[in-house]
């Protein structure tokens, strides 16, 4: 009865463990997050629309990051662009796309729509991809709030 997430590692991972990944993704996750590089590795195109048909049929949601691009969120027929949030600089991109994830997963355990979850998200990120290392050094509970009520 419980979602399944799954992140997918890299493209080079995804192209090594393709055959799992996709096995994985057929049978048992109902949320799926990955940058566009990793989502056109999986389904070995150059098309992320093209990768997003492909993957919708297998999950609930996915959720793909593309950087100072933001992400697109699909799921429940609808597909959100959410904006990178704003950064006076960034320092160091490590964990960015873990964050994102633990953001969305956030909201998602909060019943919040997809693109509340999506800017949850984003706003994770841009926390801890403007210092150095992987953890976030600013309360995200009280900048989700600020920025979102």
């Amino acid at each position: 009865g419980r979602a399944v997430a799954l992140a997918l590692s890299d493209p080079f991972c995804v192209d090594r463990h393709r055959g799992d990944f996709l096995d994985l993704v057929d049978n048992d996750v109902d949320i799926l997050f990955a940058n566009e590089h990793e989502l056109m590795s999986l389904y070995e195109t150059d098309d992320l629309d093209k990768a997003f048909n492909e993957v919708m049929p297998l999950v609930k949601v996915a959720a793909c990051t593309r950087g100072e691009h933001g992400s697109v969120i699909v799921g429940d027929g609808e597909t959100h662009v959410i904006p990178a949030e704003p950064v006076e600089r960034v320092v160091d991109t490590t964990g960015a796309g873990d964050l994102f994830a633990a953001g969305f997963l956030a909201g998602w355990t909060q019943g919040r729509g997809l693109h509340d979850c999506g800017r949850m998200g984003a706003i994770a990120a841009a926390e801890v991809i403007s210092h150095l290392g992987a953890r976030p050094e600013e309360d995200l509970r009280a900048l989700v709030t600020a920025r979102l009520g």
